[in-house]
């Protein structure tokens, strides 16, 4: 009997043992906004920083699998075996290495390591260090012959004779204005030449002291010419492959911008400190001015950009601002001007026989970018190909300075990219006669496009499958099939090693962080896993594969989403949508979101019964010029009506309640939200607006003016796209959450938006501000507070 009865406890004690496991499991993989808005390396810490040992027997990248407070650098051979820490040695005798210039044949690198500079023969791993000063210099690469190092230091171009370690000075840029000559004085003139006739002895010294000036002239070295700047700045500054020219720019800051101030209000000092942070959209901006410098010649001259194709070409939003500020009752405004407009010159690139050039140059409104062929002997510059968009010009590839552009292994054709077909792809030119061909087509974008070793293939990334999914490809180098190297579902972010046999992988999936993959460079082999970044706590969780869906706007546009569904959907259930950030974006892919706490937020509200849409709104990445340019002029149009036809498909497709759907997001998707709380208040019945503008007119000069020029001159689509004049509508329930010493949006924005509200005496609607976080939080205690108070605001308005 008493054998029976411990037998019982036995049994009823694993029992309850059993069900605290469970229970413990449970609670471990149960959500939360504490737990998940922790420091991510709650997470785990994906590889990132991928590069390739000069030899190629190594790949190196920045990891933390030990959740230490930094990152370390790893190690792994080219096959992904030996994974290791690397030492302190071996990563100081790497630091610097990364951001290195290339002989033609890979043999040789220079680059910049603490202010100095260090060239480096790959095969026997000899390091020779060039300068070692207190003077920083940088911009270090090889000339034509590769017999030297061209460098910047304090502004002027050095060249390091690597054989004999001569240094010269190139050019001498001198801030200041030149100094005035005493120029022609007739009076004094008359009285020397009559000394020079009545006195021998006056000719004879003024005859030795031209014999002496004449010989120190030529016992002096020659200098380079004295190029007085002003309070002008010089930059770009290249050295021509014959080592004959010095293109360069100079920069002219204005003087009367006026600097906006964020105040810090927790210092350590105690005291308020002030962050100077930028100019505001439309104040006075940098203007620049393009030069040549001939040595031979020992001249400069300016690079002759008032006949581009299309220079006086004023945008369409100018010569119909008249028409508009009369339909909108505006004040009357200024003709527009039929001038010259401001262009920045970027560039040279040179060919690899050194024999030709290419500038591109970018008006100052955005709306042309220039590919030009350029005559350093005269100046000139010839168009090879124009785009013109009368939104923006941006794209892949595209964006910024002299985009992805290079020449053709015949010299004789230059490669860009170009949204000229509506998609970013790659185009080819010739430089002779202008033909002009494209060598990738289609409803897809490509990005990181680079010719091959062997000079036969292009490598590039597209988004070819779907529009949410990056792969690697393979393609002839005149174009022609594209063949897919990289296999599964998500993004691929490839680095070629040196010998192209190998490729190193950062991939992701939508519920799977990033992690290292090796594969050999060959259509269909399978990747190797290097890398297990994911910690068990992470993975106690079934985290969401969240569909990728589209549906079509109201205008006929797909429109693409990430849906994420309760698995216990209730009849007329609350539903939220999220509103990624801008700045050129996408966010309903099938790859790890940078939004990462966003996505388990999303989990979160899933699991507590809300159905989530996300949605890449007009004005996203990845779908193309009309997507991307579809917000000109009126931010708070197409994007917010986007939203408007997702609540309709919610409602519609599953089974959402139209008066319990809700919305947020940060910065773009803050003011979005302000936006759809003011104008569409009947939608959405509650938001929270994150760090969001409030007044695009209070934002910067680069991002706002491509999409909303700039308010002196189109006044009207900063009132069409401003919540701050919608504020009257607000009905639903409305959270604002901002960082003080929010350096991008600034505090005030959501300062001035607070006092129309106060003025307009709207009582449904709470400020929640954070002392110490800029546009961006870092802080857990941050995060967790934010979140907490947009989950009670959805569970107390939706639920009801």
């Amino acid at each position: 009997m008493l054998l029976k009865k411990r037998a019982i406890l036995l049994m009823s004690w694993l029992v309850l043992a059993g069900s605290a496991a469970v229970q413990a499991q449970e609670n471990s993989s149960k959500l939360s906004v504490e737990k998940i808005m922790r420091d991510p390396t709650w997470i785990g810490t994906s590889p990132s920083n991928i590069f390739w040992s000069e030899d190629g027997k190594k790949i190196y990248f920045s990891w933390n699998p030990d959740a230490n407070r930094k990152d370390s650098l790893y190690s792994v051979t080219a096959n992904g075996g030996n994974l290791q820490k690397v030492s302190a040695q071996e990563r100081r005798a790497l630091s610097g290495t990364w951001n290195a210039r290339y002989n033609r044949a890979k043999t040789q690198k220079v680059y910049e390591k603490n202010g100095d500079l260090y060239l480096l023969d790959i095969k026997s791993g000899k390091t020779q260090q060039i300068t070692n000063t207190v003077e920083r210099e940088n911009s270090p690469s090889f000339s034509y012959d590769e017999k030297k190092v061209a460098f910047v230091k304090d502004g002027n171009l050095y060249l390091w004779t690597i054989a004999n370690g001569q240094l010269a000075q190139l050019t001498d840029f001198k801030k200041g204005n030149q100094p005035a000559g005493e120029g022609k004085n007739p009076q004094r003139d008359w009285l020397k030449e009559q000394q020079l006739t009545l006195l021998q002895i006056v000719r004879e010294r003024e005859a030795d002291k031209e014999a002496a000036q004449k010989q120190q002239k030529a016992d002096n070295p020659k200098r380079p010419k004295e190029i007085y700047i002003g309070d002008k700045s010089v930059d770009n500054i290249v050295l021509s492959p014959d080592e004959r020219y010095i293109s360069y720019r100079m920069v002219t800051r204005p003087r009367n911008a006026k600097v906006a101030i964020v105040p810090d209000f927790v210092t350590s000092s105690g005291y308020t400190e002030d962050i100077n942070t930028r100019t505001k959209v439309g104040d006075a901006q940098a203007t620049f001015e393009s030069f040549v410098y001939d040595i031979s010649r020992d001249t400069t001259y300016a690079l002759q950009v008032a006949g581009i194709d299309g220079i006086n070409e004023q945008p369409a939003y100018l010569r119909d601002r008249d028409t508009k500020a009369s339909t909108a009752k505006e004040p009357a405004t200024k003709p527009a001007k039929t001038e010259a407009r401001a262009v920045t010159v970027f560039g040279p690139v040179w060919s690899d026989n050194g024999k030709h050039a290419v500038m591109v140059a970018r008006s100052a409104d955005n709306k042309d970018r220039w590919i030009l062929k350029l005559d350093p002997a005269t100046g000139k510059l010839s168009t090879l190909d124009r785009q013109r968009d009368e939104a923006w010009i941006n794209g892949p590839g595209i964006g910024f300075g002299t985009g992805d552009i290079g020449f053709m292994p015949d010299n004789e054709h230059v490669w860009f990219q170009s949204e000229e077909s509506g998609y970013s792809h790659l185009y080819v030119v010739n430089l002779n006669n202008g033909s002009k061909k494209a060598l990738t087509s289609g409803k897809f974008e490509i990005s990181g496009p680079q010719i091959s070793k062997d000079k036969k293939s292009w490598y590039f990334t597209a988004n070819k499958v779907h529009p949410g999914e990056k792969h690697f490809y393979r393609m002839p180098v005149n174009g022609g099939e594209m063949t897919q190297l990289t296999s599964g579902t998500g993004a691929h972010e490839v680095t070629l090693s040196p010998d192209e046999k190998t490729l190193a992988i950062r991939y992701s999936y939508s519920n799977k962080p990033w992690e290292l993959f090796v594969q050999d460079n060959k259509k269909g082999a399978k990747p190797r896993q290097v890398t297990q970044s994911l910690t068990d706590e992470f993975k106690s969780y079934n985290w969401r594969e969240p569909e990728v869906i589209s549906f079509k706007a109201s205008d006929g546009e797909d429109v693409y989403a990430r849906l994420y569904r309760p698995e216990k959907a209730v009849a007329n259930g609350p539903a939220v949508i999220f509103v990624h950030g801008a700045g050129y974006l996408q966010n309903a892919h099938k790859w790890w979101s940078s939004y990462f706490r966003e996505y388990m937020f999303h989990n979160f509200l899933a699991d507590n019964g809300y159905t989530v849409l996300d949605i890449d709104y007009r004005g996203s990445a990845g779908y193309g010029r009309d997507v991307r340019t579809g917000i000109y002029q009126f931010m708070g149009g197409k994007d917010l009506s986007d939203h408007v036809d997702g609540a309709k498909l919610l409602v519609d497709k599953y089974n959402v309640d139209p008066k319990r759907i809700g919305i947020y997001g940060g910065s773009y998707g803050g003011f979005i939200t302000l936006m759809a709380m003011f104008t569409e208040p009947d939608v959405f019945a509650a938001g929270a607006a994150l760090r969001s503008v409030t007044d695009w007119a209070h934002y910067n000069h680069g991002y706002t003016s491509n999409i909303l020029n700039v308010p002196q001159l189109d006044s009207l689509a900063y009132a069409k796209s401003s919540p701050i004049y919608y504020a009257e509508g607000l009905k639903g329930a409305l959270l604002i959450c901002h960082g003080m010493v929010d350096t991008n949006v600034h505090f005030q924005d959501v300062v001035r938006l607070t006092q129309r509200l106060i003025e307009l005496g709207k009582d449904n609607w709470e400020l929640a501000v954070y002392p110490v976080e800029d546009h961006g939080f870092t802080e857990p205690a941050s995060w967790t507070d934010e979140y907490k108070r947009i989950y009670k605001l959805f569970e107390e308005n939706l639920k009801k």
